[in-house]
């Protein structure tokens, strides 16, 4: 079993930053790919960021340039730096974590307004 939770979220003004974390735990040994997903009000969740175990990125095209995401493996935490946030970016972001063992885990989510 593999626990996430997720913090950094709020309310932040168009224009400006949030950084997201996850912290993983449990048998985080079988964790090998990271990620950010987001679900709007009446929208489907959605990709944001995919991170692999030896630092591969993968971007929603849409958010190339304005989202990071990084990982630090010592700590079993993963993060988001969001810049130059927009109203269309509010939803609850969702971290993700996939196992060698072809089993996904979810965490509870965070709230990310941004206000126009």
């Amino acid at each position: 079993q593999v626990q996430l939770v997720e913090s950094g979220g709020g309310l932040v003004q168009a224009g400006g930053s949030l950084r997201l974390s996850c912290a993983a735990s449990g048998s985080i040994f079988s964790i090998h790919t990271m990620g950010w997903y987001r679900q709007a009000p009446g929208l489907q969740r959605e990709l944001v960021a995919v991170i692999t175990r030896g630092g591969s990125t993968n971007y929603a095209d849409s958010l190339k340039g304005r989202f990071t995401i990084s990982r630090d493996n010592a700590k079993n935490t993963m993060y988001l730096q969001m810049n130059s946030l927009k109203p269309e970016d509010t939803a609850v972001y969702y971290c993700n974590a996939q196992t060698v063992y072809n089993t996904t885990y979810w965490g509870k989510g965070t709230l990310v307004t941004v206000s126009s």
